[in-house]
């Protein structure tokens, strides 16, 4: 069996992802995904406090703080990953 991790890199498109992400995760699950996602990117904006970032996001400081702490303090560096790819390819695109 293919490991989730390995199934997600070989999708190759935002909708085959999308797609495979709707059947895999509840509505909830899903949710919570892209709100956690949204408040990474927030985060390293570096512009907003947790309080405004929970009125434009409507999540809960304290999943703002979780969120915060894995990105900046966690070992794991998947958010950082993620944010440095995009950064990355905005710079390109940009130059």
């Amino acid at each position: 069996m293919q490991t989730l991790e390995k199934t997600l890199a070989k999708l190759d498109s935002d909708k085959a992802v999308a797609a495979f992400l709707t059947d895999l995760c509840t509505p909830a699950e899903r949710r919570a995904i892209t709100e956690r996602w949204a408040v990474a990117q927030l985060l390293e904006q570096d512009e907003l406090s947790y309080r405004d970032i929970r009125a434009k996001t409507g999540v809960s400081t304290t999943t703002i703080g979780r969120v915060a702490r894995f990105l900046r303090e966690e070992p794991h560096g998947g958010y950082r990953l993620a944010l440095d790819k995009i950064a990355d390819e905005k710079s390109k695109v940009d130059s």
